[in-house]
Formats: structure tokens, sequence, C-alpha cells
């Protein structure tokens, strides 16, 4: 991961907004062998106490189950859209291009839940998820007693408690005013992630261009 300052999102609340916005996250671990495991799952996420804590669940007796029940040490990446840039679009074109994206790394002790509280998260999960539509058909208390009888035993829910969190937001923050409004209507243009990236460019535009402010390219160096 990137350690720049100015591909830091600094804002608590843009990254709990990131969460909810791309809550698919990758999850992964290891066996004590060394042996790598990994699954890609929605998560929610809650503050208790200032504390973060990320829910979700997986199947049972795969590979990464298996894996968590040796080592609880886990890793959790949720990414945004993401976009070429072409160094062709800057004030200066004589350098290399890049790729924005968006990314929190998030790492702590997995614990798996009981089946009361598997229960709880599947019930917190589907109405989430059906925004909060309890008339859903698929909302959890709405679903066959046969099916949930099914569903369950094959599922296990967990919770990590973060320990550490670390996030890069590399949205060309290091270009000058010029460049960086052109990158906007070049990603624009492409529409897709590109566009979306574009959109993510133009939230922090007054942040890095205050009105009335020269740009100075020092404060990139580090």
């Amino acid at each position: 991961m990137y350690h720049f300052s100015y591909f830091k999102e600094k804002d608590k609340d843009r990254l709990l907004q990131f969460f909810g916005d791309y809550p698919f996250a990758f999850l992964t671990g290891s066996f004590n062998s060394g042996k790598q495991v990994a699954t890609q799952i929605p998560v929610l996420t809650e503050l208790r106490d200032g504390e973060l804590y990320l829910q979700g669940h997986i199947m049972r007796n795969t590979d990464h189950h298996k894996a968590f029940m040796e080592n609880s040490q886990a890793l959790l990446v949720f990414t945004g859209p993401n976009a070429y840039v072409s160094a062709s679009w800057y004030s200066n074109p004589q350098i290399g291009s890049t790729w924005n994206y968006m990314s929190i790394h998030i790492a702590g002790e997995l614990k798996f839940l009981s089946d009361e509280g598997l229960v709880a998260l599947m019930k917190r999960t589907t109405l989430h998820f059906e925004k909060n539509n309890t008339a859903s058909p698929t909302f959890f208390d709405n679903l066959p007693k046969e099916f949930l009888s099914k569903m369950l035993p094959a599922i296990v829910g967990f919770e990590i408690k973060v320990s550490t969190i670390e996030n890069v937001f590399k949205l060309s923050q290091n270009r000058d005013e010029k460049s960086y409004l052109n990158i906007i209507e070049q990603l624009e243009g492409k529409g897709g992630n590109s566009a979306l990236v574009a959109v993510e460019m133009k939230k922090r535009k007054e942040e890095l261009f205050p009105t009335g402010e020269k740009w100075d390219p020092n404060k990139f160096d580090s």
C-alpha cells in the first residue's frame, strides 16, 4: 500500500461512507502452514464505543473457514472505482501514466458468531440490503422455515474488531490544478468507473485548490 500523506483520506466520515458504498470486500487469511485463502463477501460495519467492528458470513467447511479456525488473523480489502490516467492529460506529459483508485485495508482478529449471533446478523444483513423493507419476501423474518433449516447450518457468521486501518485514495492530488481539471474532464468522457473516479475528484477540488491560493508542488515531495 502507498504511504504518501497526500493520498490518504483523513475524513473518518468519508471512510465510513466508503464502507457503505462498497460493502463487497475481499477477505483474506492463511492456515498456520502459510497457505493463503481468500473470498469476496458483503460486510456490514458498526461503531461501538468508538471502536469499529465488521460482520459478515461465509460458507462452512470451505478452505477459508478452516483457515480462520486455525489462524484468526484476517485482512479485509474494500475497493471502489478505479481508472487509468494518461500522462498525456497533464500539463507536463513527459512523465509516466498512472492509475487512480480508492482502497481501504483493515486488519483484525476474526471471531465466529454463535448460532444466535448468526441469526441476528442475517436479520440485520437482509434488512440492510433490502433498504429496511420489512415487507420484502427475502427479509430474514419472511423466509420459509424449510429454507432456513437448510441454509443456516451451511454458513457461519463472523465479527472482526478492527485493530489497524489503512487507506489509499489516489486521486491525482499531486497534480497541478490545470492537470487535475483536465483529468476530471477526460475521465467523465469515458463514463463507467472512470466517471465515478471523476466524481470523487470533484469532491476534493476545493480542498486541493482553494480559491485564490497558489498551487505549491513542494508539498508533494514526501
